[in-house]
């Protein structure tokens, strides 16, 4: 009789727990949960990086900021990427990988045949600190030199919409988003795609693409020459992304997606040599605080990692939070341009 009374309550639990017990959804919306929103984009997958973007993207009462960097296929070392995310976990940062495939002369190659598998093994073994597994399918592919030096976009949104399937397939924590376009350039076949001619002909070659996605990445840059005020709005501009979305809703998306703002800044006059044709450091703290008070300070923005903490080298030196030319003390403050302290200074908890 104990053993029948036991099959009933068993049989009675399981009917509760189908009928109301709803199972987790895989990916949480980062809209609607509290969130930091400062991040920024590095180079060298280190603690050389990992801990002045920690002590940057995580002060002033914020936590679990964001930090992008690339992942080339040459470089699938599973020690090496575990040993990093480990550290991420440590120091609560939100990792954003962009996958890359590896140079050729002055070129990126394309993904090779069934590389979309071999990612989704790779990436899947890997320590993630969040739930949330934040994947960006390569870069600027309106570029020619960033996709097998031909424009393409046809072959960009039958290679995304596989790799969406390959990540998804092995596990779906993974939060898929899409190369960054490059806003600002012309439609000069066969070097480069206007980016609004690219989403419409990836649309066309895979209808439906974009509601595929989980969250849209935008290189928000302000042009022109990397110069533009940060009260300018529209296409070529730190609201790009404002652009872009629309596009995305005439495409027919039906869905808002999270914005991620993975590249952004301002060009300064400090690097390996000076330009003073270009901004003053001044000007760019004081642009980069404009920007995230106003045009980022919004809840479809998830992360912002300007582009780029550290590079001693043009042309990239001239972006870098990290001054090019210093020689001191690596934990004197004194390493920084303003910009670096004018994002750590920022209150979060009004972002």
């Amino acid at each position: 009789m104990k053993f029948f009374a036991f099959l009933l309550s068993l049989a009675l639990f399981l009917i509760y727990t189908s009928l109301f017990i709803t199972p987790a959804l895989a990916l949480y919306d980062p809209q609607t949960e509290p969130n930091n929103r400062f991040g920024i984009h590095i180079i060298q997958a280190g603690p050389a990086e990992a801990v002045p973007a920690r002590e940057l993207v995580n002060s002033s009462g914020g936590d679990w900021g964001y930090i992008t960097f690339l992942i080339e296929s040459k470089d699938r070392n599973e020690t090496k990427w575990r040993d990093f995310f480990n550290e991420l976990r440590r120091k609560h940062l939100i990792p954003i990988v962009r996958l890359a495939t590896e140079p050729e002369g002055d070129f990126w190659k394309k993904p090779y045949e069934g590389e979309e598998v071999a990612w989704a093994d790779f990436l899947d073994k890997l320590p993630w600190p969040t739930k949330n597994r934040y994947i960006i399918i390569y870069n600027e592919p309106n570029h020619a030199t960033e996709w097998g030096n031909s424009v393409d976009p046809a072959d960009y949104a039958k290679t995304l919409d596989k790799t969406i399937e390959a990540l998804k397939s092995k596990n779906p924590d993974f939060f898929v988003i899409n190369a960054g376009l490059d806003a600002s350039a012309p439609e000069k076949q066969p070097d480069y795609m206007d980016s609004e001619n690219f989403m419409k002909a990836m649309n066309e070659a895979v209808p439906g693409i974009f509601n595929k996605l989980d969250g849209w990445s935008s290189h928000s840059y302000p042009n022109p020459a990397f110069s533009g005020s940060p009260d300018a709005s529209g296409k070529g501009t730190i609201r790009t992304w404002h652009r872009e979305d629309q596009i995305l809703k005439d495409l027919g998306v039906n869905k808002n997606l999270p914005i991620f703002i993975t590249e952004t800044g301002w060009k300064h006059a400090e690097g390996k040599t000076t330009n003073n044709s270009l901004l003053s450091v001044e000007k760019v703290a004081e642009y980069y605080k404009d920007a995230f008070n106003k045009a980022w300070n919004n809840n479809r923005i998830v992360a912002v990692t300007p582009f780029l903490l550290d590079y001693k080298e043009p042309p990239f030196d001239h972006f870098a939070f990290i001054k090019a030319t210093f020689q001191g003390d690596q934990s004197s403050e004194e390493k920084f341009h303003p910009q670096y302290f004018a994002l750590r200074d920022l209150l979060r908890n009004n972002m």
